[in-house]
């Protein structure tokens, strides 16, 4: 993925996002939350996009394997930008909600956390993930 352009302002969410094959090719924008015009998509949907799709991901694979049909299992996520109590800065806050109509919520608990031990990003929210930075000329 690699994101170009962009104002020197707002330069976290503008420009342009595009994939290594071409297939992801975007306008990135502000959000109209954050004083943007709202147009474009940011990274904040961007991450809430993948976030959804790997947990739906590791969810229908152990519904499956515990023999329950995962066709009706749907993953919203919304991604906030909220303050790092820390410093200055900010940090992601991620609300997952997981609808699958007709299971018990008994019988969903177990599945869900087994889920949320697989997805990669759910381990990334816990855990970190390693970060390589390097500057290219």
């Amino acid at each position: 993925m690699t994101v170009s352009g962009g104002t020197a302002r707002h330069g976290r969410a503008s420009g342009r996002a595009r994939s290594a094959d071409g297939v992801l090719d975007l306008d990135l924008g502000m959000p109209a939350e954050l004083g943007g015009d709202g147009r474009g998509t940011n990274p904040e949907q961007l991450f809430a996009a993948g976030f959804a799709a790997c947990f739906h991901g590791a969810l229908s694979l152990v519904a499956r394997q515990a023999a329950f049909d995962p066709a009706v299992i749907s993953v919203e996520v919304t991604v906030a930008l909220g303050r790092d109590p820390g410093d200055v800065g900010h940090l992601l806050c991620v609300d997952l909600v997981v609808r699958w109509p007709g299971v018990d919520p008994e019988a969903a608990a177990p599945l869900l956390a087994e889920a949320d031990s697989l997805c990669p990003y759910a381990k990334m929210a816990r855990r970190g993930t390693p970060t390589t930075i390097t500057l290219s000329s």
